[in-house]
């Protein structure tokens, strides 16, 4: 299909991938491994770069702001027909992601101006205990634009226009 094709109009899954994760460093490296390869399977390998990338910045975060000893973060991973969608979810509900400017001298506090960057939409959303941060890139709309079907009700960022 072209670039220009159009999106279909529903956003069921026809693929998904959930795992949880123990709050280590070795995850973070283990589900973007993991995500990458699962996006090659999925018909999407040109894409794979791009979502592990989102998976690295947003598992890093879940398990430097948002872990509790003894509780998992999960990854989850969901193709549809317009996009495919990074969740990663924590225990941590109270503490929302915001992005920030790092001074040139620190070592953290650039991992959402990556996922900014990079993600078309993203956001995030409360669940009874924790919270999802969510990023989405579109396969087949203009890379700025909303995703066809999106769910009503969320909260959401949507990324600045790229220059």
């Amino acid at each position: 299909m072209s670039a220009t094709a159009e999106a279909p109009e529903d956003n069921h899954p026809l693929h998904e991938d959930r795992l949880d994760y123990t709050p280590t460093a070795r995850s973070v490296t283990l589900a973007r491994r993991r995500a990458a390869r699962l996006v090659g399977e999925w018909g999407h390998a040109d894409r794979a770069g791009e979502v592990a990338l989102l998976v690295s910045e947003l598992a890093a975060n879940a398990l430097i702001h948002g872990s509790l000893r003894g509780r998992l973060f999960r990854v989850d991973l969901i193709l549809t027909g317009g996009a495919i969608r990074i969740e990663v979810s924590d225990p941590r509900g109270e503490r929302l992601p915001g992005v920030r400017e790092a001074e040139t001298d620190e070592c953290y506090g650039r991992g959402l101006v990556i996922v900014d960057a990079l993600a078309d939409r993203w956001g995030v959303e409360p669940r009874t205990v924790g919270k999802t941060v969510f990023a989405e890139l579109a396969l087949w709309a203009t890379r700025s634009g909303p995703v066809p079907g999106q769910a009503a009700g969320r909260t959401t960022m949507t990324r600045r226009p790229r220059v």
